[in-house]
């Protein structure tokens, strides 16, 4: 039995920012061997983006760079000259997945389209991330994560309804992108396994966002109607985020849940019988959340998650970054994994996604820019004098 789920996995790693590597550090934490091919010199753009340990900067010190690319290894690679396309050549004979998400045409015009690399490898993988796709009228416009949100479809409906669309909080279109990636690029590789045909696997972000999004598309297809949007008040109340004594707390009482909150807080004005029903409460909104306030300004969050679970009502507790480093619920399960790191020293990182009992995830730390050239090229065949040749013609 092999230790981890894809330790015979070999995976080329021409990706960056955010979408890509995201989905290639999925790869590497199943146990794929993933090699990372930087630019010499530079690299990952993410080494030169924040948050930075001790707040500096330092390319082996982004805290981005290393949650994106645990468990990989590293080597540096310029795809613009002919000899590293020829050693590239080389490197995808022997490998099952290639990842990349270069604009669309990039890899075409250095010779390494699919349709090249299908015939090194026929049983290759080769996986494509680009903003809109490799076709269609908006292929080469660009992105950034508002766009994403916009075009995508999910911030028209996020957001308060008297105020503009919201964008949705971080980077949620490019780590959607990348994990709908990571399943897809899994399922091509099964049926290169099975049929030893491999495949061009693309997916782009705007219509990952639009497959977040899809009741709203549904509504409007099945019914002609347009969502609207609604901030955090539901259909149902009460139903939202709420002040508590040291911060926000989260409250979804439906129907059958009214008469738990009721008994929980036990004060008259949670018992008034204008609020006794749900229209009684849809209709006098305020008459409720001046019934909870008094409560929930005397508790703290945890007493009222707490309080609130007993009863069976689905409170939720809003926490803030420190809160989730400490909460016992993830220390319980072993979310949080230490990993030494040279430039770094001891770090706390994000765990497994999902706990397997036979092939644990793998948990490693991001590697140094160019940190495995010798081991990876002397697979090639290439010597340290042949190594030190490459580095001062600009080549690694």
């Amino acid at each position: 039995m092999q230790e981890h789920a894809l330790s015979d996995v070999r995976v080329l790693d021409l990706t960056w920012h955010i979408a890509g590597p995201y989905c290639t550090k999925l790869l590497a934490g199943l146990g794929a061997d993933v090699v990372k091919i930087e630019r010499p010199g530079g690299g990952d753009p993410t080494r030169r983006t924040g948050p930075f340990l001790k707040d500096e900067p330092h390319p082996e010190r982004s805290g981005l760079f290393h949650h994106l690319n645990t468990g990989k290894k590293s080597i540096t690679l310029n795809l613009k000259t002919a000899s590293g396309v020829n050693i590239f050549r080389e490197l995808v004979r022997d490998v099952d997945i290639l990842v990349e998400n270069f604009r669309p045409g990039v890899m075409a015009s250095f010779g390494l389209d699919y349709e090249t690399l299908d015939k090194l490898n026929p049983r290759l993988v080769m996986t494509s991330i680009s903003n809109f796709g490799s076709s269609g009228p908006y292929r080469d416009y660009k992105m950034t994560e508002i766009v994403a949100d916009a075009m995508g479809g999910l911030m028209y409906v996020s957001g308060e309804p008297d105020r503009q669309p919201l964008k949705q909080a971080g980077s949620q279109a490019q780590y959607q992108t990348g994990l709908n990636t990571f399943v897809a690029t899994i399922a091509a590789l099964y049926y290169a396994n099975e049929t030893g045909i491999g495949q061009h696997v693309e997916s782009s972000i705007m219509e990952t966002m639009n497959s977040v999004v899809q009741y709203p598309v549904i509504a409007y297809l099945y019914q002609e109607t347009i969502e609207t949007r609604r901030g955090n008040v539901g259909m149902i109340h009460p139903w939202g985020i709420y002040f508590c004594k040291d911060g926000y707390i989260g409250i979804a009482a439906t129907s059958p849940l009214w008469q738990q909150l009721v008994d929980l807080i036990d004060t008259p004005e949670i018992r008034d019988e204008k609020i006794s029903t749900l229209l009684g409460r849809i209709l006098d909104r305020d008459a409720v959340d001046a019934a909870l306030y008094p409560w929930l300004m005397d508790h703290t969050r945890e007493e009222i998650y707490h309080a609130g679970q007993k009863k069976g009502i689905p409170f939720s507790l809003v926490r803030t970054p420190e809160d989730l480093l400490n909460a016992p619920q993830y220390r319980a399960r072993g979310f949080w994994v230490e990993v030494e790191h040279p430039e770094m020293d001891r770090l706390t990182c994000p765990g497994a996604p999902a706990l397997m009992s036979e092939t644990p995830w793998q948990m490693g730390r991001a590697p140094l820019l160019g940190e495995h050239n010798e081991e990876v090229y002397s697979k090639l065949g290439y010597t340290k004098d042949d190594l030190v040749k490459l580095r001062e013609r600009g080549v690694i």
